[in-house]
């Protein structure tokens, strides 16, 4: 094969891969749009969509609604029917979806425990609902499962790493989700993958930096992407804002250190506060104001103020355009936002301050689904027709 011939292929397959992202992470877009957004010719972006049409891989349909002169230029759909399956991890639930190519998340099954399962009583959970899920996966492609897991991932093999509130230690998730569902497996720490979901497709797809931080049952997770992408580190557990340091007086994590933001910022404070036993993060918002009073504002305060700091050592780190609060952290930050903002402030240098956005996660219970789900899909969409 001569160097002219791999250079063309490999082209045509960087192209490919241009126009599946595109309308896998921005949406539907007419062969009019893609021109414009790659640069390509219209023969060529034809060209393109038709493979990936026969691949089954896009759809195209007639637009609707349109009132112009001429015929309108067919609209390209991601296929609902290529899907991976979601899997998120927490420390009171796992939850099981199918997330689509178009970005559709359907099929969500939740199962609650009382005690914290170990990593072999886990997998089989999962396996249980993705058993459930068959004739919902009827007709589709599966391409594989992505697990989100609250701890230290290697992402290059699955295996965790530690998960300290659970007590596991080197656990091959993603092999032995591999043999227990028969499907392409993939794991990664819960937070990066919020942090990538939320960088795609929700709150942060305008900025090309963000630091993200994620409260909930088992802590408080963190994820940045610099460029759009996540920090090169030496192990890959890079960004463990949850374990940075906030009162050096304060609590003994189970990380071991002391005075981690998450011993000082948590859930089961805001539990206690509010009189609940259990409390489902989606519920967060609707408790806090149905729980309105001095006691809880005053509590709300004093939580925001503790994160700032915490907040305040990842600005300095990482200098971002925003910081996305999820979980319970962003319902804290929803019901007082001066009140974070004004103590982030009051700690940083001006220049960092100045342009700094900081706003409450936008896909909610489904960050951790989608974010997974892209571990699966991430092989097709750097090359749609090979893999």
């Amino acid at each position: 094969m001569t160097q002219a011939h791999t250079g063309s292929r490999e082209l045509r397959r960087a192209n490919l891969s241009r126009v599946l992202r595109l309308v896998h992470e921005e949406g539907a877009a007419s062969r009019a749009a893609l021109t414009r957004r790659t640069g390509l010719s219209r023969s060529t972006i034809a060209d393109l969509v038709a493979s990936l049409e026969a691949a089954g891989l896009v759809v195209e349909r007639d637009p609707t609604g349109t009132g112009g002169v001429g015929r309108p230029s067919p609209v390209v759909h991601a296929s609902a029917d290529v899907v991976a399956i979601g899997a998120g991890v927490e420390a009171d639930a796992v939850t099981v979806a199918v997330v689509g190519l178009d970005g559709a998340v359907a099929h969500r099954i939740r199962h609650e425990y009382e005690a914290e399962p170990s990593a072999a009583a886990t997998v089989e959970i999962v396996g249980r609902l993705v058993d459930s899920l068959a004739p919902a996966l009827s007709g589709a492609r599966v391409l594989g499962i992505g697990a989100a897991v609250p701890g230290l991932v290697s992402a290059a093999d699955g295996l965790v790493r530690m998960v300290p509130h659970a007590g596991w230690v080197d656990e091959p998730i993603a092999r032995l989700l591999a043999d227990r569902t028969g499907l392409p497996a993939f794991a990664d720490n819960d937070a990066n993958l919020g942090a990538a979901a939320e960088s795609t497709f929700g709150a942060g797809r305008s900025v090309s930096s963000l630091v993200y931080l994620h409260g909930g049952p088992s802590g408080i997770g963190s994820g940045v992407r610099l460029g759009g992408s996540a920090p090169a580190s030496a192990h890959g557990f890079a960004a463990e804002l949850g374990h940075t340091l906030v009162d050096p007086r304060g609590e003994r994590c189970r990380c071991g250190a002391t005075g981690c933001l998450e011993t000082e910022v948590r859930f089961d404070l805001l539990l206690d506060v509010l009189g609940r036993d259990r409390l489902d993060l989606p519920d967060v918002s609707a408790a806090l104001r149905e729980a309105a009073s001095p006691e809880v504002d005053a509590f709300v305060a004093e939580q925001l103020r503790r994160l700032a700091i915490g907040l305040r050592n990842a600005v300095n780190a990482f200098d971002p355009e925003a910081v996305v609060l999820g979980g319970f952290l962003g319902a804290l930050f929803a019901e007082q936002p001066e009140t974070l903002l004004a103590a982030l402030r009051a700690q940083l240098m001006p220049p960092m301050a100045e342009s700094l956005v900081v706003v409450r996660g936008a896909l909610g219970e489904d960050r951790l689904l989608i974010g997974a789900a892209q571990l699966a899909f991430r092989g097709l969409l750097d090359d749609p027709l090979g893999a």
